[in-house]
């Protein structure tokens, strides 16, 4: 990865057109508009513009466009249609620099070179946040909190174009992370696109489960299959765009699963223990490992000596943007976050990682300004 490029900090932006109003292109908007950013919408579908403009995300993009070119302008549309709708934007001089949203790279950056499309001031992106929900009503203005955001330049973009998109990455509270194209796509299909086939063919097991079964669910299961819940549409067209990389991937996982099960298998005919079940512990211990390496925050793999601490927020927009505000004002860095959300119920935990000479601090701190604080684990 080309850091630098990515570290140099851009000219201010302050006006940006965003295209598309799904979950991601609103997101993105009502994170700037949080950072008092003059947004202009778009979208073909009126309902779902109409829905992210009540929400506060910006305004409508007049027709005849907005007599000046915005700052930056966010292309958030399907892979397949971000080509078009680009060209059509540039022919417009909608803004001075573009960008994407799109899971994947290599394919549409292909497209839009074959459409004419001018790639000095396209910088394709890809911000590292989503839900398994989707449309405007999902979307979030801390989505992108604490998240790399993928900047994946041509060879045509100059440092100051770069910097624009990765100074709005930033603004959205993510860090931007310089990568080639290729590798992105070969990247996602690692830690995004496979694992959710993966998680898609555990849950599909679920739709024989007896009620029993079913009635037993703990978070474990949830946790392994909520990607499974997004919109199987969207994600065929992501995995054809991605298609080669992810079946490379699928391949190693099915080698691996099809070990275990013959080790399982042979273990139920009463064959040599010892020998059978070599490859189940060894797939274990390997995915033990493998999910200690996922980096926490800004990419830095977890230290082992932080301590959590579990503080109760409600799932709504800026719940968590206002936690780490009481962290902030408590003179406690929060290292690292993740959720986890209550079945049935309209709240989640915030799993807060931080030094423990920091835990009595904070948790007074949350208690103080009305959180629920619970007791710190590690």
């Amino acid at each position: 990865m080309d850091r630098d490029r990515a570290s140099v900090r851009g000219p201010a932006v302050r006006r940006v057109t965003v295209i598309g109003t799904g979950l991601i292109g609103t997101s993105i908007a009502l994170a700037l508009r949080a950072r008092d950013v003059d947004v202009a919408l778009s979208d073909p579908d009126a309902d779902s513009l109409r829905l992210a403009c009540d929400l506060g995300a910006g305004r409508p993009l007049p027709e005849e466009g907005e007599g000046r070119p915005a700052d930056v302008a966010v292309v958030a549309a399907p892979p397949a249609a971000i080509p078009g709708v680009l060209r059509r934007a540039q022919d417009r001089g909608l803004a001075h620099v573009y960008t994407d949203a799109a899971s994947v790279k290599a394919s549409v950056l292909a497209e839009a070179e074959r459409l004419g499309c001018d790639t000095a001031t396209f910088v394709p992106g890809h911000p590292m946040a989503g839900r398994e929900k989707h449309g405007p009503g999902a979307a979030r203005a801390d989505l992108f909190l604490g998240r790399s955001w993928a900047l994946c330049p041509t060879g045509k973009a100059d440092t100051e174009t770069v910097a624009a998109v990765a100074e709005l990455a930033r603004m959205c509270g993510a860090t931007p992370r310089v990568v080639d194209a290729a590798a992105h796509d070969r990247a996602v299909a690692l830690i995004s696109h496979a694992p959710h086939v993966a998680a898609s063919a555990v849950a599909a097991r679920l739709v024989d489960g007896d009620d029993t079964a079913l009635a037993l669910a703990g978070q474990g299961v949830r946790d392994v299959t909520r990607v499974a819940a997004g919109d199987p549409a969207m994600w065929m067209e992501i995995l054809t765009h991605n298609a080669a990389p992810v079946a490379e991937v699928l391949a190693a996982i099915s080698d691996d699963l099809a070990a275990t099960a013959r080790a399982l298998g042979s273990l139920d005919r009463g064959g040599i223990a010892a020998l059978a079940s070599a490859p189940v512990r060894d797939l274990l211990v390997r995915g033990r490992n493998g999910q200690g390496r996922l980096p926490g925050k800004h990419g830095v793999v977890r230290r082992p000596d932080y301590t959590v601490v579990p503080v109760v927020i409600p799932d709504e927009p800026g719940a968590l943007g206002r936690l780490f505000a009481s962290a902030a004002d408590a003179g406690v860095n929060i290292e690292d976050v993740r959720i986890e959300h209550t079945p049935g119920l309209p709240l989640g935990i915030a799993q807060l990682s931080v030094l423990p000479s920091a835990v009595e601090t904070l948790s007074e701190a949350l208690a103080g300004q009305g959180w629920s604080v619970h007791h710190p684990e590690g």
